[in-house]
């Protein structure tokens, strides 16, 4: 058989040369055939290329903490509407007081300002009731056995403001709420030291009163009383 290049020579015919320069390369595949292939970048396969285009994008798309929806790097931190959207979904999950809200948007990078136009809207349309919150709050701690001191500071570690925290538990205090809890937890230490010595039994009740808040004079009366 004739050689495809003589055919082609004899009928006055050139082969094209393989392309050595340019923006594409020929380079033989395994069957022989002339294969395509764009060339390595300053030592640097373009598929790395690609990797970091893909990566300037991603990071085009973040400021100051805030995912944005252009790809072009444009500050986010003052958009009312994203951040609302996050503060509808904090909310969504669980009940928060305002200054539990405010930490967590501030934490996600949005401007002071946005963040409390943000909550007065919310508080304005009753999505956000700190006093309401504080009194649910209050009546979980006593739940768990939790005296005033305890309640004040469960109150403010979830970001009740420490005056509403007060005025709240000094509520719960007249009504013998805390009062109730420290019994309940006295009744409760009774029944798991069954058996003991009595020095024992009273240290371990003091003890978990300390850790739980209550007043000493609350636990001194039900300790004369179950011990």
């Amino acid at each position: 058989m004739i050689e495809a290049e003589r055919f082609l020579q004899e009928r006055g015919l050139q082969p094209a040369k393989a392309e050595t320069e340019g923006p594409f390369c020929a380079v033989d595949g395994d069957d022989g055939a002339k294969r395509e292939r764009m060339p390595f970048a300053d030592g640097e396969h373009v598929r790395g290329a690609s990797r970091r285009s893909r990566h300037a994008r991603h990071a085009g798309r973040v400021a100051n903490g805030v995912v944005c929806g252009s790809e072009e790097t444009r500050d986010c931190s003052h958009d009312i509407d994203a951040c609302r959207e996050a503060a509808l979904r904090l909310l969504d999950a669980a009940p928060r007081p305002s200054g539990a809200l405010r930490s967590r948007l501030l934490d996600k990078g949005y401007a002071s300002e946005t963040v409390e136009d943000v909550i007065e809207r919310l508080i304005r349309v009753q999505l956000v009731d700190d006093e309401a919150y504080a009194h649910s709050a209050v009546r979980h701690c006593a739940a768990r056995m939790m005296g005033r001191r305890g309640a004040v500071m469960e109150l403010v570690r979830k970001g009740v403001d420490r005056r509403l925290a007060q005025m709240v538990c000094d509520e719960a205090e007249a009504d013998g709420v805390f009062s109730e809890a420290a019994w309940e937890l006295g009744r409760r230490t009774a029944r798991r030291t069954a058996g003991l010595d009595a020095a024992v039994r009273k240290r371990r009740f003091w003890s978990a009163g300390g850790r739980k808040g209550h007043n000493p004079e609350v636990l001194r009366e039900v300790a004369r009383e179950l011990f």
